[in-house]
């Protein structure tokens, strides 16, 4: 078949970047940035560069799948079937125990589309608010901030304002990481820019933090005592625009009776830095011409997240630093899709179009609009509420779609213990590997990236639309399709004899429906169509109906949709956190990203590359508590908190303050035994209801777990994933990851506190494919040791070292490289932390620092030896050529390397 392009958007964050996909009609061969999108002007990260890698198959959902028990297995079956059985059980539900007893749990990367139909579904037809997203746990304190502050749920910003700022300050988001290609604009412009001020909020010093003119590395939780402080001095100083103040806010005296208090000496000391730091602070936000705030899940995962929020934003009313080209508060959505469900009402306190279900004249507007009698008033539940009943019995029937929460909810016992108990649970999902999976009853092979078409809304209000490359494969069906074939059906056991809700046949039937309930509205979007996007390119709200182009900004006449117009000042005092550190849980756990994974790993997961940088979980602790705790990098410890425990390895990491520890919230049981959400907690902020996942009190325990386990095979990494997963749930840790490009391999890395039955290794042997055939093997049975590589055609193929490990580094490196020399292969299996004569591979190995040129650190510290600087390095190795998310390790390295001199003649 031919090649063709289609062009596209990106899947993982609120960015919105612009793909052009590469595909035959049947396979996805290739991704480049759309060089033609406002966005990304033709720039990827490492995650969207490889996501033609990603998907595979093999961890696909492509059937649908029926149990009727909890004890048994699911079974294929057809669409007709599936769909049926689950309006009759939904329907059964509703009317024995009501419509709250069932519920929906949707996502953030669903399309504005499929949001919409499961809205109108559960408001219109069930008659329940029991719907919620995953978005609840990244952006409703942002929700919540800009409403009661601003009016309405509206980022005012462009992207263009991160070059035009003359002042910005990121607060709780390596940015380098979760937005890198905002974050490369960023650098441009500070290079072009140099007098521009950066300045970076956030407890460790993260990649982002190397742009930053001044880093203030506060306590965790402290931000509201510090942007009170930062208000104090700006008050104190008259660095505040008064003319503003006066003509577009109200509320500030009670705002100026709080921050009186709040000094800078008490602030200083809350946050844990000096008041020198907070003085600069103050006199670059209120001195600079422009001044621009950007923040993320550092923010708004907290139970005082809308208190943050708002209090961020009190500073920008109080310099008028809203409204114009380079200034505004700015929020950085987590999601593809996170802004398109917060516009169609996808969080359970929502409805379509910026409305609130609490608010009976806007019920009454939507349910006029639907032709149904009336909308539910009775408030819906929250994710963690929503769990919570379906825990306790309340919820009955529950239907996820797109989303993860056996991975990515806080508590995870009290989630996994939820879906258990639960009657009847549908997945609605692309990947049949998720955690979630295992709970489903259902499950309801779902159109993934570059298979379905619909649009998006980015963190600039920026609407693209998404195009469809190739089909689904199998008998996966888009989002939306699914959810309007239930409706239909369930409509005729809830709706006997009346009009269709959901006689949609496209996508762009669905937003053409819902875009009429935002005329006349903050987000007015009447005038855009898909066609409309098609001829114009992607879009910014408002656009009503007649408008000829987009919006870049928000409120340049200072006037707010408020009752009276004005901007609001929030007072509310700092409060710390739920979980303070205390003699029994001395360290405060904060979680985030790492810069080549993503959420849940559901997609990222599949691709071997995509692991190359960091390929296990790791808590990164200050010397000085592995020093206090006696540990060395990579010992196991027992990570408990007040809810559960996981076994991990430490690495030693000066980013983190004494006192604190740091892990990547990707990890999920299916790579880490328990998972990493098994540790946080659900408490939550009491306006947004986001709960606090960054800030969790947790104490180090010793484990001793002599026997250990590495293994490594090659080939089809999803089914010996599969496989082999369930094999070490026996061992007290377990960590599984992928390795490798154009060969791919699984990674498994276990302990125990004594030796497994010789009958599970054999098992484990079995799907290594080391029992028969070209085998090195070597056995010790009085000191549990024996290892096993299978070589063929002169090659590793697999490996297996239990109860002695030394040469896991060295041979995985022998297995990289694809040899296994003759002279080296009685040496194999011998108990050796580097080959003989340290011939060809180097102990412990080398990450790959550059991922999408596949550049090792190794490789980049030998080019730094010989005198290259970061032009040099690019030009000969080609790092940091393409996303540029390596270029700040690279600098690291270029400072902490000894160059060498030129001799003096």
């Amino acid at each position: 078949m031919s090649r063709q392009t289609t062009a596209s958007t990106c899947c993982y964050c609120g960015v919105g970047c612009g793909v052009l996909i590469e595909h035959d009609d049947e396979r996805i061969l290739g991704v480049s940035g759309d060089p033609a999108h406002p966005a990304n002007f033709g720039k990827l990260c490492s995650k969207g560069s490889t996501l033609h890698l990603t998907g595979d198959l093999a961890a696909r959902a492509l059937y649908p799948e029926l149990r009727l028990g909890k004890g048994l297995s699911r079974a294929r079956t057809d669409w007709d079937s599936a769909l049926d059985h689950a309006a009759s059980i939904f329907a059964d539900t509703i009317a024995e125990h009501g419509p709250d007893s069932v519920a929906f749990y949707i996502s953030g990367q669903l399309l504005t589309e499929d949001y919409y139909a499961f809205n109108k579904l559960a408001r219109a037809l069930v008659g329940t608010n029991n719907i919620d997203s995953n978005s609840r746990l990244c952006m409703s304190s942002a929700v919540v901030g800009y409403k009661r502050s601003l009016g309405a749920d509206a980022p005012p910003c462009s992207y263009e304002d991160l070059e035009l700022s003359d002042c910005v300050m990121i607060v709780g988001s390596n940015m380098a990481y979760a937005h890198p290609i905002l974050f490369r604009r960023l650098e441009d412009a500070k290079s072009r820019r140099p007098q521009m001020k950066i300045i970076v909020i956030d407890p460790r010093r993260t990649d982002t933090c190397d742009l930053a003119d001044l880093h203030l590395a506060i306590l965790p939780g402290t931000d509201v005592a510090l942007f009170h402080g930062i208000l104090h001095l700006l008050l104190w100083e008259d660095w505040v625009d008064r003319g503003f103040i006066k003509a577009h806010t109200e509320g500030l005296a009670d705002l100026k009776n709080l921050v009186r208090d709040y000094t800078p000496a008490m602030v200083a000391q809350i946050c844990g830095i000096s008041v020198e730091q907070l003085h600069q602070c103050a006199e670059w936000v209120g001195t600079s011409p422009s001044f621009l705030s950007l923040w993320c899940m550092g923010l708004n995962q907290s139970t005082a997240g809308s208190a943050k929020n708002s209090a961020l934003i009190n500073l920008h009313l109080a310099t008028g630093q809203i409204g114009r080209p380079g200034a505004g508060p700015f929020s950085l959505t987590g999601q593809p899709n996170a802004m398109g469900g917060r516009e169609t009402g996808s969080l359970s306190n929502l409805l379509p179009g910026h409305r609130d279900a609490a608010n009976a004249e806007h019920r009454a507007e939507v349910a006029r609009y639907w032709g149904v009698e009336q909308l539910p008033a009775t408030t819906g539940l929250s994710a963690i509420e929503l769990f919570e009943q379906v825990r306790s019995g309340k919820i009955k029937a529950l239907w996820i779609a797109c989303t993860n929460p056996a991975q990515s909810m806080p508590d995870q016992t009290a989630v996994r213990e939820a879906l258990q108990a639960c009657p009847f649970v549908v997945l609605q999902e692309a990947f049949r590997t998720t955690e979630t999976a295992a709970f489903a009853d259902l499950l309801l092979p779902a159109a993934s990236w570059g298979e379905k078409e619909g649009s998006v809304t980015n963190s600039e209000r920026r609407i693209s639309h998404v195009r469809r490359a190739i089909a689904a494969p199998g008998e996966a069906r888009p989002d939306w399709a699914i959810t309007v074939d239930f409706a239909q059906r369930l409509e005729k056991r809830l709706r006997p004899g009346q009009p269709s809700l959901f006689a949609f046949e496209t996508p762009a039937q669905l937003f053409d429906e819902y875009k009429q309930l935002t005329r006349g509205r903050d987000l007015d979007l009447s005038g855009i169509s898909h066609a409309l996007i098609d001829q114009l390119g992607p879009q910014q709200w408002p656009f009503p109906q007649g408008a000829s182009s987009g919006t870049p900004r928000l409120y340049l006449d200072g006037i707010f949709p408020t009752d009276n117009g004005r901007a609001r000042f929030v007072a509310e005092p700092y409060r710390a956190a739920k979980e303070l550190r205390d003699a029994r849980y001395p360290l405060t756990l904060n979680t985030g990203r790492l810069r080549d994974q993503w959420h849940g790993m559901s997609r990222t997961g599949t691709a071997a590359q995509l692991f190359g940088h960091v390929n296990e979980a790791v808590l990164s602790l200050h010397p000085d508590e592995l020093l206090r705790h006696r540990l060395q990098a990579g010992d196991l410890v027992s990570l408990k908190s007040r809810r559960g425990a996981v076994i991990v390895a430490v690495d030693s990491d000066d980013s983190v303050r004494p006192g604190q520890a740091f892990l990547p919230m990707h990890w999920g049981d299916r790579f880490l035994k328990g998972g990493v959400n098994t540790l946080t907690q659900p408490a939550f902020d009491p306006l947004s209801k986001q709960p606090e996942l960054k800030h969790s009190g947790v104490r180090l325990e010793p484990v001793n777990l002599p026997w250990q386990l590495f293994a490594l095979v090659e080939g089809d990494v999803q089914q010996h994933l599969e496989t082999l997963r369930p094999l070490c749930e026996a061992f007290a840790y377990v960590s599984l990851s992928l390795t490798g490009r154009e060969r791919p391999a699984l990674l498994i890395r276990a302990a125990s506190a004594v030796a497994p039955e010789p009958q599970l290794l054999q098992a484990i042997d079995e799907q290594l494919g080391l029992i028969e055939g070209p085998v090195l093997a070597y056995d010790d049975p009085r000191r549990s040791i024996g290892k096993r590589v299978r070589i063929e055609n002169g090659r590793i193929t697999a490996i297996r070292l239990a109860g002695e490990t030394l040469a896991r580094h060295w041979l995985q490196n022998l297995w990289l490289e694809g040899r296994a020399d003759e002279q080296l292969r009685r040496w194999l299996l011998a108990p050796l932390s580097a080959p003989p004569g340290n011939a060809g591979a180097a102990v412990g190995g080398s990450k790959t620092l550059c991922n999408c040129m596949n550049v090792s650190q190794r490789a980049i510290c030998a080019g730094i030896e010989r005198g290259l600087d970061l032009q040099g390095l690019k030009q000969e190795l080609g790092c940091g050529t393409q996303c540029g998310s390596c270029v700040p390790e690279i600098k690291r390295l270029l400072v902490a390397t000894a160059q060498p001199v030129a001799a003096v003649s």
